[in-house]
């Protein structure tokens, strides 16, 4: 029961928000305005006993006068309320909750814990799955549902990735660094403390619910019973890659995990033999965690490590080639074939061999995309990276390159580009072409080999 609510939780048909408010400086605005102004399609039910209408929807005074069925029910009222407001949604049959509301277990005083230990009871009593408390939400990209009082991460572009986090925060950081590389997210959500949706129950529905959701992306501080992740990602059998960054490394970092999420982080060491063993693949900061995820969501597989380098300047060529090692890839050498196609479309004056200084062929970016399809031919080639910096002699690159990629097929090997130019030069063109034809756009040369030995090592983890 408890999991199919979870369906309705995510994906509701109406929702209800307890506490709502047209104040700027209460939650309930915020949860609103993410709601409204996220164009949630589903009917909206404001609770608050002090309007009549709010956002100009009309505003009931408690959840029991609302005439129709509540799918989700998103809570921001005082924690002493939050027992009988509780009550309330499973007196009127609502299927899930997400309980923003603070003040619990995470607090130094007692009676915060005491006050969850009700919550807690409650909800087992209703069958009531709640995302929280102490959490800012979710957000629901593929189907437009906005359960946050964060509006913003309604701008996301939608994709294939879905970040489950023990914290509001790290969702903020990632939520943005995705907005600014561009990465397609399905799903954003906070488990904030844990009541009784923890991470086995939210990586088992996303990983055998959500077909929207190919790749998974953990944040994880510190948890009392870590096992039943461990278990619940051993038993998935590899069907959708799991990355985690774990925090909390420190002894001062184990500290503040149990006042942040109420949760000692545990020995590293530990958590990192157990990760490789549930086949999660742990990155060490947020901005590899969102490169492996996008590369994973967006490039086709990897069979092998040999990898190819195309740069149209030398140096940032052999900085992605020196970075190959360390990610656990290796440059591979061309056959003959390739070898004499690639000279044929190069003069002499450039490096031919592997990595590949495509500098003169500037002014010819099919020239370029033909190198590329050729050493995607190649047998002995897994993967490209392929680099353009701009240069007032290549201001047409991206858009050329643009128009001839639209005429053909999506790459059967990873491509991981690097395009870098000045601001509102090349923008718009790698906006467009970034995710597409299995191409994903990464900032730097060693950021984007990082990613692809990232894709080589979760082919070995889900063998």
């Amino acid at each position: 029961m408890m999991n199919e609510k979870l369906k309705w939780l995510f994906s509701p048909g109406s929702v209800a928000v307890i506490g709502a408010s047209d104040s700027f400086d209460k939650l309930g605005y915020h949860v609103m305005k993410s709601l409204v102004k996220g164009r949630y399609r589903g009917a909206i039910y404001p609770v608050n006993p002090k309007a009549e209408k709010l956002w100009g929807i009309r505003t009931y005074p408690s959840l029991k006068d609302i005439p129709g069925e509540v799918d989700l029910a998103v809570i921001v009222v005082p924690a002493p309320s939050v027992p009988g407001t509780l009550q309330e949604c499973g007196q009127k049959m609502v299927k899930g909750v997400v309980l923003i509301t603070a003040g619990y277990k995470e607090i130094e005083d007692s009676q915060g814990e005491t006050l969850e230990g009700e919550i807690k009871e409650i909800a087992g009593r209703y069958e009531i799955p709640i995302i929280g408390p102490n959490t800012f939400g979710f957000v629901n990209m593929t189907d437009g549902v906005n359960a946050s009082f964060t509006y913003e991460f309604s701008l996301i572009k939608k994709g294939g990735v879905t970040l489950i986090s023990q914290s509001g925060g790290f969702c903020h950081l990632c939520g943005f660094l995705a907005m600014e590389e561009r990465m397609g997210m399905a799903k954003l959500m906070s488990l904030g403390n844990r009541v009784n949706v923890d991470f086995p129950e939210a990586l088992r529905h996303f990983i055998e619910e959500d077909d929207a959701t190919r790749v998974i992306a953990l944040y994880i501080e510190g948890l009392d019973e870590p096992r039943g992740l461990l278990e619940m990602a051993r038993s998935m059998g590899g069907k959708k890659p799991i990355i985690a960054y774990k925090a909390g490394k420190s002894e001062k970092g184990d500290s503040a995990s149990r006042f942040h999420t109420g949760s000692l982080a545990g020995k590293y060491e530990i958590w990192k033999g157990a990760l490789r063993q549930a086949r999660i693949l742990e990155v060490t900061s947020a901005e590899e965690l969102i490169d492996t995820a996008k590369v994973l969501d967006v490039c086709a597989p990897i069979k092998g490590n040999r990898i190819a380098v195309l740069s149209g300047q030398a140096g940032p060529g052999m900085i992605a080639a020196d970075a190959l090692e360390d990610a656990g890839l290796k440059l591979a050498g061309f056959t003959t074939t390739t070898q004499e196609k690639i000279n044929e479309l190069l003069p002499p004056v450039a490096i031919r061999t592997n990595p590949v200084d495509m500098g003169p062929a500037w002014y010819s970016p099919k020239a370029m995309l033909d190198i590329l399809k050729v050493t995607l031919e190649d047998e002995g080639i897994d993967g490209v990276i392929f680099i353009a910096m701009f240069a007032s002699a290549n201001l047409e690159v991206t858009k050329t390159m643009e128009g001839l990629m639209k005429d053909i097929e999506p790459f059967k090997k990873p491509v991981v580009a690097c395009f870098t130019a000045p601001a509102g030069v090349w923008d718009e063109e790698i906006k467009r072409m970034d995710g597409e034809k299995g191409v994903a756009i990464i900032h730097t040369p060693e950021r984007a080999a990082k990613a692809m030995g990232n894709l080589w090592k979760m082919q070995l983890i889900m063998r």
